[in-house]
């Protein structure tokens, strides 16, 4: 399947972040693929997976597209999704057929500029890229460096965007009013309503994560309400 035909598949579709925190039971493998499954029995058009391992686990049960990741802490630098080519290469292998990277405008671990990753996934892999930025200025540095796609992932997360609260509907306005490119809406939705809003903004499709697999926050943004004093 080509980028364009790849891409295509994802179409107005819900595409079902797999993701657990480290310390969770629900992080083993057998769990993730299984989480992936039932969002693909139900309809999901593709899923989010993050580290190589959890990757090959999900790639053996479900045929939907993987737009995969590898999250890698690196001392000096804020940028943690698939930071490094190396990394991207992992990921590739595994059998992720869309590669997720940070494409914020902070500062790199190594020497590699955004530019240089993108054409080695391109060059080395065969694989599109899904670029996951914060701001409007991230996304078209993204696209002149050939992304295949933008994510507006990292609205909230990075120190120019932590005064705001995601999902990011002015930026994701602004990349499909002034940019050509396919657009994913991901974070901050939390329900079927807010999916149909980002459709109707014009987003491509919409990454779910937390609101659907996310057990361990939301049990506990159950319990810090039941438990607070009235």
């Amino acid at each position: 399947m080509n980028y364009d035909d790849l891409i295509s598949s994802l179409k107005n579709g819900l595409i079902v972040s797999c993701q657990a925190p480290i310390d969770s039971p629900l992080h083993e493998p057998i769990v993730i693929a299984a989480m992936a499954q039932a969002a693909v029995n139900n309809g999901a058009v593709g899923v989010r997976i993050d580290t190589p391992n959890h990757i090959s686990t999900v790639r053996a049960k479900v045929k939907v597209p993987i737009i995969g990741l590898w999250k890698q802490v690196i001392a000096g630098s804020d940028v943690y999704i698939t930071p490094q080519s190396h990394h991207a290469a992992a990921v590739a292998q595994a059998g992720a057929d869309i590669i997720a990277i940070d494409a914020t405008l902070r500062n790199r671990p190594g020497d590699e500029t955004i530019a240089e990753i993108i054409a080695r996934i391109h060059q080395e892999f065969n694989k599109p890229v899904m670029a996951d930025v914060d701001t409007i200025e991230a996304a078209k540095a993204a696209v002149n460096a050939g992304a295949d796609m933008v994510g507006t992932t990292l609205f909230g997360y990075t120190v120019s965007t932590k005064h705001l609260s995601p999902p990011g509907w002015e930026l994701l306005s602004q990349i499909v009013e002034q940019l050509d490119i396919p657009t994913i809406c991901e974070g901050g939705i939390s329900s079927p309503q807010m999916a149909r809003k980002a459709l109707d903004l014009g987003a491509n499709a919409v990454v779910v994560g937390t609101a659907i697999t996310g057990i361990d926050f939301q049990v506990k943004a159950y319990q810090s309400v039941l438990n607070s004093q009235k």
